[in-house]
């Protein structure tokens, strides 16, 4: 038996959720240690140096979804971080000469598509409406941990408050949040549009970070999470921190540091210790023991439960049932440096659309074929993919007069069916990206002086995210709320006592939110002043 410790929780991973919940936990008296198993803090949410004089974002590479308030609690604005709002919202070129902007405001997105749609425009703003007022009800959820079903009458508050947030929306509302949380994301669009290019546009959050067709049963939900974001205090906007995103996890370093957490790089977690059925501490990768009163997660629950804990400490039913926690997110993730502004054949000269989210998306026909050929053979021929060139907007990543761009594209199968490996394919895969940007910006790939790629496998190998997946697990209805990541484990609390999650595979999901973390915190908190722990 292990004598006390004096440290009260050691914390897996300093990705932003690892990082916000040890702030909170500190803010609340407990001594927390952070362990990264990278030499750099911040998980998926970093910037580097890819290239010489060009930097950005590893692999997210946009703000939008993280919670105001935790900007707010953690002093971010403070530590240095600073958002700017992108001009225009989205960029979506198309054939002959079209194409699509939706702006920050409904009238700049009605203007646009009323080239292409009559109809379409005037029914934009009932279509937006009915999206905020769905997000204004859930973004009371996403605050709260779902009720832990099989908890018994201690869940009936919870049960409650639930009850009454449904019973407070009206009936048409009922009825809205029914189809967004159980209709394919296709279904619900064809149902409110009539052209290709506002339904591919917005079907795109349909498939972000989602192996799915977007006529997939429950698809909508995907696209509904990417509604609840707000930039700088305007709802529905998105942006880009100066420094890219690694600003934001500095800035939560920072706040960390100052609240006393102790953050360890280089410091990998090889098992979570157990003793009699109680998390007691962890073995890192060197060998070293530390021990605690409590141990949390902020990693994917299927590689906390599958590959940090010992079998023998697991019943097996739990196990057996954590083996099917679907990791899938088909994301292919690429920085390119440029020596030149792309060039497109719709809108060649310089304007605000090369601060935009640039889509490749026309349709929602283009989209179920990019799932459907990474089905069989593993990458999309034709991939949809957003474009986004931060340095327009920051000029401290790319040198004088030249710049970086992200691209984020789908679909790519985390396992290859001809049984190659993504080392051996990858190369392929970005060629194909590129040819995709060249055919609507024709200087593109002759523009490209660098390019670093994550495969799903370079993913998962480099970040630690199971199977390539970006969210920690998919946003499907069996994976959601009270299912996240599993019926009886939906309040953080894992099935081993003193173990918490707090990462992206638990309730609200993934995105950088913070929400995880600071969810987390708050059940750790609560029993530590119950029970110690």
């Amino acid at each position: 038996m292990t004598g006390p410790s004096s440290r009260d929780v050691l914390l897996i991973g300093a990705g932003h959720n690892g990082l916000t919940c040890a702030c909170y936990l500190a803010r609340a008296g407990l001594k927390v240690t952070i362990l990264e198993r990278r030499h750099i803090v911040g998980g998926a949410a970093v910037t580097e140096e890819f290239h010489p004089g060009f930097r950005n974002s590893l692999a997210s590479y946009t703000v939008s979804l993280l919670h105001p308030q935790v900007i707010r609690d953690l002093r971010l604005a403070e530590h240095g971080l600073r958002i700017l709002e992108r001009p225009m919202l989205n960029f979506a070129p198309g054939a002959n000469g079209s194409h699509l902007c939706i702006g920050n405001t409904l009238a700049e997105t009605q203007d646009s598509l009323a080239r292409h749609s009559s109809h379409d425009a005037g029914r934009l703003p009932a279509y937006a409406a009915m999206l905020e007022q769905v997000v204004a009800v859930l973004r009371e959820l996403i605050l709260v941990a779902p009720p832990n079903v099989g908890g018994g009458i201690a869940e009936l508050p919870k049960m409650l408050k639930l009850s009454r947030t449904w019973l407070g929306m009206s009936l048409e509302q009922q009825r809205d949040v029914h189809e967004l949380f159980t209709r394919s994301a296709g279904e619900l669009l064809d149902a409110w549009f009539e052209s290709d290019g506002i339904k591919g546009a917005y079907g795109f959050d349909a498939i972000v970070g989602n192996f799915a067709s977007p006529y997939t049963p429950g698809s909508a939900y995907v696209l509904l999470h990417h509604c609840f974001g707000e930039v700088n205090g305007r709802k529905g906007v998105w942006g880009h921190a100066i420094g890219g995103m690694g600003a934001i996890t500095q800035a939560m370093a920072g706040e960390a540091r100052r609240l006393g957490v102790e953050i360890r790089r280089d410091a990998g977690v090889q098992r979570v210790l157990v003793e009699r059925g109680r998390a007691i501490g962890v073995r890192l990768e060197s060998g070293e023991e530390l021990h605690a009163r409590a141990v949390a997660a902020a990693v994917n629950p299927k590689l906390l439960y599958l590959s940090l804990i010992d079998a023998g400490d697991l019943d097996p039913a739990f196990r057996e049932r954590m083996q099917r926690w679907r990791c899938a997110s088909a994301s292919f993730r690429m920085n390119v440096a440029l020596s030149e502004l792309p060039r497109f054949s719709c809108l060649p000269e310089p304007g605000p659309h090369l601060s935009a989210g640039i889509l490749i998306a026309p349709s929602l026909g283009y989209l179920e074929r990019a799932y459907l050929d990474a089905r069989a053979s593993g990458m999309a021929r034709e991939p949809a993919l957003e474009l986004l060139i931060p340095s327009t907007l920051d000029d401290s990543l790319a040198p004088p007069g030249q710049h970086v761009a992200s691209l984020f594209c789908q679909h790519f199968a985390p396992e290859l069916p001809d049984g190659r490996s993504w080392d051996e394919a990858e190369d392929e895969a970005a060629d194909l990206i590129i040819d995709i940007v060249s055919r609507h910006a024709p200087n593109f790939r002759q523009s490209v002086v660098a390019r670093s790629v994550l495969s799903p496998l370079e993913l998962e190998r480099k970040l630690g995210l199971t199977g390539g997946d970006i969210f920690h697990g998919a946003l499907g209805l069996d994976q959601l709320f009270v299912a996240r990541p599993m019926i009886g484990h939906s309040d953080y609390r894992g099935p081993i006592a003193g173990l918490y999650m707090c990462g992206a595979g638990t309730h609200p999901g993934g995105g950088v939110t913070g929400l995880p973390g600071r969810n987390a915190a708050r059940e750790i908190v609560r029993d530590f002043r119950r029970h110690g722990a």
